[in-house]
Parts: structure tokens; sequence; C-alpha cells
């Protein structure tokens, strides 16, 4: 059975989607960009602060949902610049130090609201 989650603590989809879906205890999230559910914008200009936000949105999800990093099994970031890549790796393994999942990173022409950055996840429970 499948099961939309939404949280007033990501941003609402900018976009006919939902932030994630969960299916026989997989939760597929909606790729997070930074922006700050409260002003409903993107309000940093580095890399670092940008990562930051989307993981903060990705963990109000998760927790709406009933799941922890711990859970995550599969990252995809998008970055806007691969010369990002170290800056976000600071980021990334705040949130994933141990047993951390697959990931890929692709560098896009540009991103949403012209953010830096975007990440999907997979969680499984």
């Amino acid at each position: 059975m499948k099961r939309i989650i939404s949280t007033p603590k990501a941003p609402a989809a900018i976009g006919p989607y939902s932030q994630a879906v969960e299916v026989n205890g997989n939760l597929y999230i909606s790729g997070q960009v930074p922006i700050n559910p409260l002003s409903g914008k993107i309000e940093t200009t580095n890399i670092s602060a940008q990562a930051e936000q989307v993981f903060k949105n990705i963990e109000a999800i998760l927790v709406e949902a009933g799941y922890t990093f711990g859970n995550v099994v599969k990252s995809t970031v998008f970055i806007a610049d691969m010369s990002y890549f170290p800056e976000l790796n600071e980021v990334y393994k705040k949130y994933y130090s141990e047993n951390c999942p697959a990931r890929s990173t692709i560098a896009v022409k540009g991103l949403p609201l012209g953010a830096l950055v975007e990440i999907e996840t997979i969680a499984v429970k």
C-alpha cells in the first residue's frame, strides 16, 4: 500500500509531486533543495550552508515517516558544479559517518530556484 508523506517541517512540493512516498517499508524522498520551510526561500549562497538545509529537510521527512538517517540506503546528489564536491562531502559525512548509503553525485547544468545542491533519498526499514 502506498502512503504519501508530508510535513510542514520540510518545504512544500513546488510541482505535482509528493515530498515522499512509502511503499512496503521503502521510503522514496523527492529531491530536496535548500529551501527553508519557514520562509519558502533559499536563504544561503554557499554550498555548505545549502547542504545543511537540504539535510534538515531530509531529516524532517524521515522523522515524519518514522525513519532515521540509519535507514537510508541510497542518495542521489545533484550539484551545480563538481568543484563543490569536497565541501559537500564535509557536510555529508556529518549525517553519514558509518555504514554509509550508496551514493551517486552528478553535476548538472541547473537546479530548481538556482540551488547549488539537491539530494534525493531512499530509506528502508
